[in-house]
């Protein structure tokens, strides 16, 4: 009985051993995969955090003094170009105004009875001059008279949204106070900063972005349907920041975006020489990208990595490898630093072929 368990735990014994022997043997003969990084022109899209602004958009302020005697608009109304928004009381213009044409008829008959004086050599023509300067400035009188009770009525310079009304019925308006403001949304303009690396390629690769087109994407997440345009870009840099200001200006049909609005520029820009690597050959320690770079002895060393942009299945890198550098392509969470691997070498730009980037 002893010799039969004595058997069998042998035989127990030697099939572990053997199994251990194959899984060792296994292990020895892993060949993992390695590539290079690759230099190649592409495009990536950026977004970049923009301020919504109306094409047209002031301010309302009362012209004269007074009391606020009307009010013919509500918040959020629509108002056509020419229509009267506010009225202060215009008694006291219209007085003066009054004033003004009586006098303005006082010097017109002076200036008759002057002119009549003047032509029987009564009165020299001096007399009959000064009559008329006193006719000229009671007519000027007149006019701003006129201009000052026009200022009573506040009319809508353009067509546009009316936003708060920050002054009630009956309110005491002094001149330059603020009655509300005025929006025309048929198109906006949206404002976003640009590094002055991507400024500068922007500008020397502009056959390479293709166009000026732009995207909006808005607070929630969503693309505006319209395409915008960049017009325009700031003429000096901010020393603090290190950015220049561009303006894209996008259709609104809808009426959807309103000044003061939020959302992010979606901006393409070419990218010359750009160093890739597939995303599968890297790992992630606190934060730290790294990759496992194969010395000429095939053994693997950690390697931290800059990424400048990431793009479908692939990073463009910033610092820390050349592509002279063989990198781990598979098999990066098995590979412990300072192991000697056995490597097969693929052609990086078969790599990337089977990934999602496409080169221009």
């Amino acid at each position: 009985m002893k010799r039969v368990v004595s058997s069998i735990m042998l035989s127990v014994l030697l099939f572990v051993v053997s199994c251990n022997k194959k899984k060792e043997e296994r292990e020895e003969v892993t060949i993992y995969p390695v590539t290079s990084a690759v230099k190649m022109d592409t495009v990536i899209n950026k977004e970049y955090v923009a301020q919504i602004r109306s094409v047209k958009n002031i301010e309302v302020r009362a012209q004269e003094k007074g009391f606020l005697e009307k009010i013919y608009v509500d918040e959020g109304q629509y108002v056509h170009a020419g229509q009267t928004l506010f009225r202060i009381m215009p008694q006291l213009y219209q007085a003066e105004l009054l004033k003004a044409k009586a006098e303005v008829e006082q010097a017109t008959i002076e200036l008759k009875n002057a002119s009549t004086l003047a032509n029987n050599n009564i009165v020299s023509k001096n007399e009959r001059a000064m009559a008329k300067a006193k006719l000229d400035a009671a007519n000027a009188e007149a006019k701003l008279a006129q201009i000052h009770l026009s200022f009573t009525d506040i009319k809508a310079p353009f067509s546009g949204v009316i936003n708060r009304l920050p002054l009630k019925l009956g309110s005491l308006v002094d001149e330059g106070d603020l009655l509300t403001s005025l929006s025309d949304n048929n198109d906006v303009y949206s404002y976003f900063n640009v590094s002055e690396p991507e400024y500068l390629s922007y500008q020397m690769h502009a056959a390479d972005r293709g166009s000026d087109e732009v995207t909006l994407i808005m607070a929630n997440g969503e693309a505006l349907p319209q395409k915008g345009k960049i017009q325009t870009i700031e003429g000096e840099f901010d020393n603090e920041t290190g950015n220049i200001a561009f303006r894209a200006k996008f259709p609104n049909p809808e009426k959807l975006l309103r000044n003061g609005e939020t959302g992010k520029v979606q901006m393409t820009l070419p990218l010359k020489n750009a160093l890739i690597i597939p995303q599968k050959a890297t790992y992630e320690i606190q934060d730290q990208k790294y990759v496992f770079v194969i010395d000429k002895n095939g053994v693997a060393k950690s390697k931290n990595i800059k990424v400048a942009y990431e793009l479908p299945d692939v990073y463009v890198i910033a610092s820390g490898i050349s592509e002279n550098d063989k990198i781990l392509l598979e098999g990066v969470q098995k590979v412990k630093d300072d192991q000697k691997v056995q490597t097969k070498f693929q052609d990086p730009k078969k790599v990337l072929q089977s990934l999602k980037l496409k080169a221009e």
